[in-house]
């Protein structure tokens, strides 16, 4: 009996790494469909198995069949948004009229995220007509430490700040941050100057800038950022349009922050 559960056991942990393998697969065709075969090859499955699997993700509303192609489906979308951090959804969809503003007055790609923990999770981007390779997508987590927006929050979080600045801070490029101390000093840059650059911390040959949107009591909601090729992109003269942005994002944050109290005083 025993070994009929061990083996039990053994194959559900090959049917999950096998779906997950499938749903990795996907990359960036996740919402326009890729054949069987060709995921198939990705996951290195046979084609019989891949199907299969598909077939059981389909029915669990994971994956979806378009013609003969297969994309992500919208539980797995759903399942997603419970990573966001807490209060996420109503972030993004008060903030992303300030995410287009930043947008229309550079012309480059733009961010909207948010601190989770130690972790940045990006919300919101809007792509510029010079795309840069960067390392962010929507729903997708970085450490903060690594980038604009990341280290603008922690700036003004000084919880999330010192639990960052205790653990090790991981190496993406030869620029990035790794140094604790050094890390406390550009927070404190960060605070006096009101904004956060990346300087090819992330990623090489990109370089950013971010704006905290701050809440009551200074406390951040959320952070706007610029990105662009080095070279290509004056990150530090379009550091005054992000601060005006982010300011004006604060406000209005602030004014429903406070229509949201005087209507639960109303209702006491």
């Amino acid at each position: 009996m025993s070994s009929q559960v061990a083996q039990a056991g053994r194959d559900d942990r090959a049917a999950v790494d096998k779906a997950i393998s499938l749903l990795v697969a996907f990359g960036e065709k996740a919402s326009t469909g890729v054949g069987v075969s060709e995921l198939a090859r990705r996951a290195q499955l046979s084609k019989s198995t891949a199907f299969r699997v598909l077939g059981l993700l389909e029915r669990n509303g994971v994956v979806e069949r378009v013609g003969t192609d297969y994309r992500l489906g919208e539980r797995l979308h759903h399942l997603g948004r419970a990573v966001y951090a807490p209060g996420s959804e109503s972030v993004r969809d008060f903030l992303l009229p300030y995410l287009t503003d930043l947008y229309d007055v550079t012309r480059q790609t733009v961010h909207l995220a948010v601190l989770h923990c130690t972790e940045v999770v990006y919300l919101a981007k809007l792509y510029g007509h010079r795309s840069a390779p960067a390392p962010s997508r929507i729903g997708g987590r970085l450490p903060a430490h690594a980038t604009a927006v990341g280290k603008v929050l922690l700036a003004y979080d000084a919880d999330a700040a010192a639990q960052v600045t205790q653990m090790p801070l991981r190496c993406f490029t030869a620029q990035t941050i790794t140094d604790p101390a050094q890390l406390s000093a550009e927070l404190e840059r960060i605070r006096r100057d009101g904004v956060a650059y990346d300087d090819r911390e992330s990623q090489p040959d990109l370089n950013c800038v971010a704006a905290p949107v701050l809440g009551p009591g200074g406390r951040p909601v959320a952070a706007l950022s610029v990105s662009g090729l080095c070279g290509r992109t004056d990150t530090r003269r379009l550091g005054a349009d992000v601060r005006r942005i982010a300011a004006a994002a604060s406000q209005a944050w602030a004014g429903q922050a406070a229509r949201a109290r005087s209507a639960r005083s109303a209702r006491a």
